[in-house]
């Protein structure tokens, strides 16, 4: 094992989001798959919904890793992230059937907590019965399961291989969903056989697919291979870090990386951040830069921004540098990658935010009580748009110069360098200024 003080070997790189989600992850995951051995999922679940193009067709992808689309590349679905096996054995007919062959190269750790339909009804009732008040969560049980495995009450991934001792736990486990759905909520209750015997009917097709995930990152890293880890939703949403109570249920920042799957810290030699080159929210929440007019429906309309997994409409506004550095911060941040250019092109005058007015003062980081996020007002700077489009551009010196300054204002507010520019949703649409596995 590496010396954990020692990062010089180390072959790992850490790929986040560094706003709130959706930020183009699941086609960066692709692009870089092409350089590595290995793509490991560590938090989440099938909330998350990564968009990748192969042979033109657009695929979204909720819990198989979106290096699953290059051939030869291994893929890992950690301990850390929730597993709803419907969903999961949906995406692997999806991409058979497209051709790509996942056989020996898929691998799910044992201890995954299992979503089951009751958490995904507790989910559904509690954002009905908190009217205005609701999280916006997509209804899928995320926060739920993760309730559940908090309270040392979830049924893992390995559990299905022992049936009596499976349909003890779950029955105990949806004796509780179902007094709080019947009682508090006065929705209907779920079924505990029929999920049983739903589940377990999955149980020797998920079989061969189980493996101890942090013994083969072990491994991996012996052999001195490169792996991709991809993280799901955005450091804004993280459970401790982001604008908590409008957050996920997982942790999103790198150090997620490590707790949802067993590697250990000398695997990583960088972390990358992932940011549109405007900003964009799905569900409740604050949100200081949000546009409600003609730019922000621009925005959304040429950037095609819908939730992947919810098709919700997301909302938009300008870049905010005052979270984006935060959230280098917290989230260990070391360069970024910056995605959607090209659906500024012919937006002028652009406009930065580099700072908030909150209690009659001016502040350039974010407010330490995250119930006060929504009473700041964004400070914006402005900025010349550009002629031209960016489209397609995959060489520096060929963006327009308003472009390339926009980039670098970015890139001097926040602190950091943007090694990779996409300029649209295509693996090739892409600006490599430093490959992450080259550094």
């Amino acid at each position: 094992m590496t010396d954990f003080r020692d990062q010089t070997t180390a072959r790992g790189i850490v790929l986040i989001g560094a706003q709130w989600g959706d930020e183009g992850k699941g086609k960066v995951v692709d692009l870089l798959a092409g350089r590595c051995d290995a793509v490991v999922r560590f938090q989440g679940g099938h909330n998350a919904g990564h968009t990748v193009i192969h042979d033109g067709e657009t695929m979204v992808l909720h819990l198989l890793p979106s290096g699953i689309l290059n051939p030869g590349v291994e893929c890992l679905i950690g301990n850390g992230v929730a597993l709803y096996l419907p969903q999961f054995f949906k995406e692997l007919e999806s991409i058979r059937q497209r051709g790509v062959d996942p056989a020996g190269r898929l691998y799910v750790s044992p201890d995954c907590p299992l979503i089951f339909p009751s958490h995904m009804a507790l989910d559904q009732a509690r954002e009905r019965h908190a009217g205005r008040g609701r999280i916006g969560t997509t209804g899928r049980g995320i926060g739920p399961a993760y309730e559940d495995k908090a309270a040392r009450r979830a049924v893992r991934a390995g559990e299905l291989f022992a049936p009596r001792a499976f349909r003890r736990r779950l029955a105990a486990a949806l004796d509780l969903h179902n007094f709080m759905l019947e009682k508090y909520y006065g929705a209907e209750p779920v079924n505990p056989k029929r999920v049983a015997d739903e589940w377990l009917a999955m149980a020797d097709e998920l079989r061969p697919l189980v493996a101890d995930v942090a013994a083969r990152l072990e491994t991996l890293e012996t052999e001195g291979r490169a792996v991709l880890f991809e993280g799901a939703q955005g450091v804004m949403l993280d459970i401790d870090h982001g604008t908590y109570p409008y957050v996920t249920s997982s942790s999103t920042v790198a150090a997620g990386a490590l707790a949802g799957s067993g590697a250990h810290l000398a695997q990583l030699r960088e972390v990358v951040g992932v940011v549109k080159a405007y900003t964009t929210r799905v569900g409740e929440g604050p949100f200081p830069t949000e546009l409600q007019d003609e730019v922000g429906r621009r925005l959304a309309r040429e950037g095609a921004e819908w939730g992947a997994t919810t098709g919700r409409a997301r909302r938009c506004g300008w870049f905010d540098a005052v979270a984006v550095r935060g959230a280098a911060q917290r989230g260990s941040i070391g360069s970024l990658c910056i995605t959607k250019l090209d659906v500024l092109d012919g937006v002028d005058p652009l406009r930065i935010c580099t700072g908030y007015q909150v209690d009659g003062g001016k502040t350039d980081v974010r407010p330490a009580l995250m119930n006060r996020y929504a009473e700041c007002v964004p400070c914006y700077e402005q900025m010349d748009g550009w002629g031209g489009s960016t489209r397609g551009v995959t060489r520096w010196e060929d963006l327009p110069q308003g472009a390339r300054a926009y980039i670098e204002r970015l890139e001097a507010l926040v602190g950091l360098e943007a090694c990779i520019v996409s300029t649209g949703p295509a693996r090739e649409e892409t600006i490599i200024r430093r490959h992450p596995f080259d550094s």
